[in-house]
């Protein structure tokens, strides 16, 4: 397993210097500061040095160093996938490359194979997701529901929020119907975090649900995840007090 740890901004004891770019013609000031955050982000750098697809993967290897909750031969469903940065991280800690664990990706997007990883490449969106994904499953069920999907932005703050909950409630039911007893349930939220009515659900539904941040997430930025762990299985939670 590859064990890696916050990225520093020094290296060799030398500290990093920070790149300015030159303001040009064909270069908008905010894809300026975009390709700056970029060239200055010790993220960025250790993913390029490590292999990783992307910056993102630091976000899942620091929530599971902290909450130890991803084991080798778990069954586990990466949705919003692409480009594979979490399901790299994955296959390291599920053995799915060795046979032991199983993964599955899905994304709207195209994604490059990946040894270890079983890839959809479709809209979760599709009615036909759910289905496709179960059938793939080994014995129909897994272990970890995990969610990255973020929808496109519009700049409309209430209009982007609704397209963001609409995913994280698609994804909360499809794990619902999927996680075996004592399951794990990790999505990308932003904002205010979860609603209200979701979150009482996650709570009525997992032994213990948390909001987390990783320290890879930018600080400057909303995004935020759900952590539910526990899962209590749907006919316990049906039973439960105050269950829908």
């Amino acid at each position: 397993m590859v064990k890696s740890s916050r990225p520093k901004s020094s290296h060799g004891g030398q500290r990093q210097l920070k790149v300015r770019l030159r303001s040009g013609k064909r270069r908008t000031a905010s894809s300026r500061r975009w390709l700056e955050r970029q060239l200055n982000d010790p993220y960025v750098a250790a993913a390029q040095r490590e292999g990783y697809r992307s910056r993102a993967a630091y976000k899942l290897i620091e929530i599971d160093d902290k909450y130890r909750i991803l084991k080798p031969g778990q069954r586990v469903v990466d949705l919003g996938a692409a480009p594979g940065g979490w399901s790299q991280v994955l296959v390291k800690r599920v053995k799915s490359d060795e046979g032991r664990g199983q993964v599955i990706a899905i994304d709207i997007l195209e994604m490059e194979p990946l040894p270890g990883v079983d890839v959809l490449h479709l809209d979760f969106m599709d009615p036909t997701a759910p289905d496709q994904l179960k059938s793939r499953l080994r014995d129909g069920g897994a272990d970890v529901v995990l969610s990255d999907m973020a929808a496109p932005t519009t700049g409309h703050a209430k209009t982007d929020h609704l397209r963001i909950m609409a995913l994280v409630e698609a994804a909360t039911e499809f794990a619902r119907e999927v996680l075996s007893p004592g399951g794990v349930f990790l999505a990308k939220v932003f904002q205010g975090g979860t609603e209200g009515e979701l979150l009482n659900t996650l709570k009525r539904d997992f032994a213990k649900v948390r909001h987390v941040k990783p320290p890879a997430s930018r600080p400057d930025s909303s995004e935020l995840y759900v952590l539910a762990t526990g899962f209590r299985g749907r006919s316990e939670a049906a039973a439960s007090p105050g269950a829908a």
